[in-house]
């Protein structure tokens, strides 16, 4: 009717009521408790290791190292603050799954992925072992995984997905039991391969950790180039310092790599995210949730949602955003356009939670690859190693990564070492504008797959030909 208010013009630009007081911020970073930030590396200096980047792979890669080897002198390099980036944004879903699930795993390396299997279970037991031996306060709860079908095509995928003993398969009564939403129509429940964590205080926590013993940390410190500097590597720093390295890991990720020779292997995406206000005992009684078991569904363009220690319910998925250029900008950590979506999005699959607000909304950038799952690697002789492409899953596989990345600059042979996957990288993305033009033909593509019961057309049955692929 001429006159009235639209429903965006009423609830703001984000055009959804129960975004009317969401913050722009990361909910995991804001809490109390965050570090003061460390001082910036102001003098030049030397190091048996610097590690470059204070994400979950540098930080990892300082901790193991020192416990390795003690009297090795460890430096962390980190351009902003510990865990500010993708460690601390993401949602906590730590999963022993070091291939972005089974399904990728099977489909890249048949043939050894029941050491793939093995060794990320084994990776996952080792991160919880290593939070209670230094007494990381990050809410880790091995709360296991359900994952979800909204969609009768989505069925026959965990039918068969249980067929191959991924999990136990729960009819549709029975997954509502678990998780009451009128959207489900069957699930899937790993009741050990996955836990939850704050994320945030799990990167504060592995600092400190390092720092216990003996790896300093500068924050506020951008290194800008690698060299050759006779047996080892110099490292050049915005603040002017130099640092001179016998070894040097890349933590990098989803910023530019300092290496150009994997500069084309990934992309930066962007995902989004939302809070919620904590729910009452009353709306938690609504949708049950006993297990706490950490969600995903099943469609290309998912969702994954948990609670939090408080029950909230962190929401976010569905978009994977690549922007033209293969930059990351913090002005793209707010997308109202994706933050509405997620929100009806919410309400459509827990209608009887209608009324409940939205606390923090935030996204940011993961590094993803064409294999979706890392890849590793080493330069300049053997001084330099790197793990990238974590594409969405590195809460849990970046222990894993620190570990391969040590073992190859101490040029030891050993199980990970002798992987295919650690020994073969995956092909690169195209330079621009090929890049652009075929990610956002493959996201239009998946979209189609996610109406059309999971057809996929030509373009993406080429792709799945040629291994190659887009995802976050």
């Amino acid at each position: 009717m001429p006159g009235r208010p639209s429903p965006r013009g009423q609830f703001g630009h984000l055009g959804h009521p129960s975004l009317v007081d969401a913050e722009p911020g990361v909910f995991w970073l804001e809490q109390p408790g965050r570090p003061a930030p460390r001082p910036p590396l102001e003098a030049s200096t030397d190091a048996d290791l610097v590690v470059v980047g204070g994400g979950y792979t540098g930080l990892w890669t300082a901790l193991l190292a020192k416990e390795r080897h003690p009297g090795r002198d460890v430096l962390l390099l980190e351009a902003g603050r510990i865990g500010w980036a993708a460690s601390g944004r993401n949602g906590g879903f730590c999963s022993a799954s070091l291939t972005h699930g089974e399904a990728n795993g099977r489909a890249r390396w048949p043939e050894e992925y029941a050491t793939l299997d093995r060794l990320g279970r084994e990776n996952l037991d080792a991160i919880e072992d290593t939070i209670d031996r230094y007494g990381i306060d990050c809410d880790f709860e091995r709360t296991g995984e359900l994952t979800v079908a909204t969609a009768p095509h989505e069925v026959a995928w965990l039918e068969e997905a249980a067929a191959e003993g991924s999990g136990e398969l729960l009819d549709r009564a029975a997954v509502r039991a678990e998780l009451d939403s009128p959207t489900y129509l069957a699930g899937l429940r790993d009741p050990d391969g996955t836990a939850l964590v704050d994320p945030a205080r799990l990167a504060w926590g592995l600092a400190r950790a390092a720092e216990s013993l003996g790896v300093r940390i500068a924050e506020g410190t951008r290194v800008a180039g690698l060299t050759r500097h006779g047996a080892g590597v110099r490292l050049e720093t915005h603040t002017g310092a130099v640092v001179t390295a016998r070894h040097v890991a890349l933590g990098t990720n989803a910023f530019p790599s300092l290496l150009r020779r994997v500069s084309l292997h990934t992309v930066p995406v962007y995902d989004y995210v939302l809070m919620t206000e904590p729910l009452t005992d009353e709306q938690l009684a609504s949708i049950g949730w006993q297990s706490r078991a950490g969600v995903g569904d099943s469609a290309n363009q998912f969702h994954y949602y948990r609670l939090t220690r408080d029950n909230r319910i962190l929401w976010g998925g569905y978009d994977a955003v690549y922007h033209y250029g293969r930059r990351v900008d913090p002005r793209r950590d707010q997308r109202p356009e994706t933050h509405r979506k997620l929100a009806e999005h919410f309400f459509e699959t827990f209608p009887q939670l209608e009324g409940l607000r939205f606390t923090h909304r935030w996204g940011g950038a993961i590094d993803t690859c064409t294999r979706f799952s890392a890849f590793f690697g080493t330069a300049m002789g053997g001084r330099v190693s790197y793990a990238l492409g974590y594409t969405g899953l590195g809460v849990g596989a970046t222990r894993f990564g620190a570990r391969v990345m040590l073992d190859l600059l101490d040029g030891r042979r050993s199980e990970v070492t002798e992987l295919e996957m650690v020994r073969r990288r995956p092909l690169p993305f195209p330079p621009e504008p090929f890049a652009w033009a075929g990610i956002q033909l493959t996201r239009w593509s998946l979209a189609r797959a996610d109406a059309k019961a999971g057809r996929r057309n030509a373009w993406l049955r080429t792709l799945d030909r040629l291994g190659l692929g887009f995802d976050s």
